[in-house]
């Protein structure tokens, strides 16, 4: 499926709080909570001209978030942000007095942060990054997860010491059931999407996803005529939007926003021009995108920036990581998750169709940014649908 925006408020201006949230101001915040961490290091752009001439376009750039702060995921920047932002503004209201990003680290500010409990929802990748900054600040984590999360995601989570509790059902019912737990033992919620009087957290969330936007206009030869980003409740989708337009404006590439055809909750709300929960049918193989029911403020933000949105199934999710894996006239190979490379896979399933192309205006001038946001965050899995682990990617040049 493929829409163009036909909403009543596209390209009007963003809503005050997110234009300051996901903006230049936002993207300074978090830069300034990354230049305190050890772990910190800018994740990598990788330059395909071999599968660009293969495409037909220009150039073809991915951002590599693989490799973000030990996560392997875009999900990293978000979660364990809003968690240390949390704790300083607690910290700030008890000790009376402001804190800097460093504070994190101060016994006092410590000794507040292990009286607080974070909890979240996830399909694996938003937990990691939350037990991450909570283990980060000396506070507890407790992460649900839902039925079809991996038992090796669900390790990789309790590795950073945050207790687990399973449920039943998809994503969407782990984020109520995180949210009713939360709420009745006084712990605070970290979710990456919104609902009715809950907004400020979540946007704390997208506003990490920022950093990677400004690392790759940085290192971006010449700024992308497209963009292909991935959505899931649209978090991912909205922040770049977001901030590609309020950076470039004018200037600003073409942006499409790309759902699993399984889980196409972005999508269905572009068609109703309000955010839809859309039926859980038949899991898909991209299963950090597998949610039936888009953010608010998300789709607040992509109703007004995105262009067009589109649908990509589970066989196009894993030729692109295929491809990516082997590549082809001396392009460099990227270990590409399954959720990781749907970008990608919209970018080839855009050229193939005629139609798709020409609405987007994708020709051999075209220069297309996607972003790998997630790596090999299961190797099993991975490795079942490449036929390589992830370590025999890694160094691979064609």
């Amino acid at each position: 499926m493929f829409l163009l925006n036909q909403h009543a408020d596209y390209r009007s201006g963003l809503a005050p709080v997110d234009a300051e949230t996901l903006g230049g101001t936002g993207a300074d915040a978090i830069g300034r909570h990354l230049a305190e961490r050890s772990d910190h290091a800018v994740t990598p752009l990788h330059g395909l001209p071999g599968l660009a001439a293969e495409l037909g376009i220009a150039a073809l750039h991915v951002k590599d978030e693989g490799h973000r702060l030990g996560l392997g995921s875009f999900k990293a920047l978000g979660g364990g942000y809003a968690v240390i932002r949390l704790v300083l503004e607690a910290a700030e209201a008890r000790l009376g007095r402001s804190l800097g990003e460093d504070a994190f680290r101060e016994p006092e500010v410590r000794a507040v942060a292990a009286s607080m409990t974070f909890a979240c929802a996830t399909d694996g990748n938003h937990g990691r990054s939350v037990a991450q900054g909570a283990q980060l600040a000396g506070a507890k984590a407790v992460i649900v997860v839902h039925a079809g999360v991996s038992e090796e995601r669900i390790a990789a989570i309790a590795r950073f010491g945050a207790e687990i509790m399973r449920v039943a059902g998809t994503y969407d019912d782990s984020v109520v059931e995180a949210a009713r737990i939360a709420g009745e033992k006084g712990w605070v919620v970290v979710s990456d999407t919104s609902w009715d009087g809950y907004e400020r957290i979540p946007g704390l969330v997208m506003q990490g996803y920022t950093a990677l936007v400004r690392e790759a206009l940085q290192q971006l030869p010449s700024r992308p005529s497209h963009v292909f980003v991935q959505a899931g409740v649209g978090g991912i989708a909205a922040a770049v939007a977001a901030h590609l337009a309020l950076v470039l404006g004018e200037a600003r590439p073409v942006f499409t926003v790309v759902d699993p055809a399984r889980a196409a909750c972005i999508v269905e709300a572009a068609r109703a021009g309000r955010p839809v929960k859309v039926a859980h049918g038949e899991p898909t193989v991209m299963a950090m995108l597998e949610c039936y029911e888009p953010s608010p403020i998300a789709w607040r933000v992509l109703s007004r920036v995105a262009d067009a949105f589109m649908t990509v199934e589970d066989a196009d999710a894993v030729t692109a990581m295929n491809r990516l894996a082997r590549p082809k006239a001396g392009d460099p190979a990227i270990v590409a998750g399954e959720s990781g490379c749907a970008g990608v896979a919209g970018l080839m399933r855009a050229v193939a169709d005629p139609a798709i192309r020409q609405a987007l205006g994708l020709d051999t001038s075209s220069r297309v940014l996607v972003i790998n946001t997630e790596g090999a965050t299961d190797p099993e899995r991975y490795a079942d649908l490449v036929g390589l682990t992830p370590a025999e990617v890694v160094g691979r040049v064609a």
